[in-house]
């Protein structure tokens, strides 16, 4: 018991330096600006008109739906890329395949900051530049989608060549194995995918700077910069509060869904 209750203990001290990070911004964002950089904890008169004028300044709501259907669109979108490339390398065998896989793998090592001016360049003589486009299509097909190919091909790998030998005898093709036998079974694995690639493009900040020009364009990283005071100071209150609203919900959903992605991830590592 004694030996519990200190585990406990270690455990709660652990989180202080990531738990504190987010209830300082929670009740900073209650605060007036003039208390922010107080020592107090606690706001001494707690107020949410921050939340109302984060909305006054901001299309804020036109920015919260641009941010959460551009992370739907591109999670689906990686999903179906990642789990159709992650099968093809794991079970099918074609002159190439492991040359192909090193050079996929290879867009992780090439920073995203290397490739932002061709890429605005390509998007701008097609005039999608100040649209969605760029932040849907480079994630989806580009090298934000690499890592999800890498979890799917390693899960594939890891299931039991018996399970397609009794789909084919059953009559099933290739198709009818990857929709009916494998896909199923990939569902932990598909959920890790889809909580990191939602993540990723909800946080996502230099590209949407690069692209979108127009308040009503912006995502949220980008949209938490807009508020500033008639100097182009920042206004840290209206700033929190609209950190709060942007982080809050999206901390829930991972809370909720955490033992799904590290079941997912711990099947990566089952066969290389």
């Amino acid at each position: 018991m004694k030996r519990k209750v200190a585990l406990y203990g270690l455990l709660c001290l652990l989180c202080v330096p990531f738990v504190f990070p987010t209830w300082w911004m929670v009740t900073s964002s209650m605060k007036p600006i003039s208390e922010i950089f107080s020592e107090s904890l606690l706001p001494s008169e707690p107020t949410f008109a921050t939340y109302s004028q984060v909305f006054r300044m901001q299309p804020f709501g036109q920015q919260y739906w641009n941010s959460l259907y551009i992370a739907v669109v591109v999670t689906l979108g990686t999903m179906a890329v990642a789990a159709l490339a992650g099968y093809a390398f794991a079970r099918i065998r074609f002159p190439g395949q492991n040359v192909l896989f090193v050079v996929v793998l290879t867009g992780l090592l090439i920073p995203s900051e290397v490739t932002i001016v061709p890429l605005f360049q390509l998007f701008q003589s097609l005039g999608l530049t100040n649209t969605h486009w760029p932040l849907i299509i480079v994630p989806i097909f580009g090298a934000p989608c690499v890592l999800a190919i890498f979890i799917m091909r390693q899960f594939f790998i890891a299931l039991p060549p018996e399970l397609e030998e009794a789909a084919r005898m059953d009559g099933l093709g290739r198709a009818g194995i990857f929709y009916r036998v494998a896909l199923p079974l990939a569902r932990p694995a598909l959920g890790a995918v889809a909580i990191f690639t939602f993540l990723h493009s909800w946080n996502l900040y230099l590209e949407p700077i690069v692209y979108l020009s127009t308040p009503d364009m912006f995502t949220l990283p980008q949209a938490l910069t807009q508020f500033v005071d008639n100097y182009g100071g920042p206004m840290w209150n209206v700033q929190l509060a609209a950190a709060t609203m942007t982080a809050v919900p999206i901390l829930v959903v991972f809370v909720l869904a955490q033992r799904q992605f590290i079941e997912g991830l711990a099947h990566t590592g089952v066969k290389g």
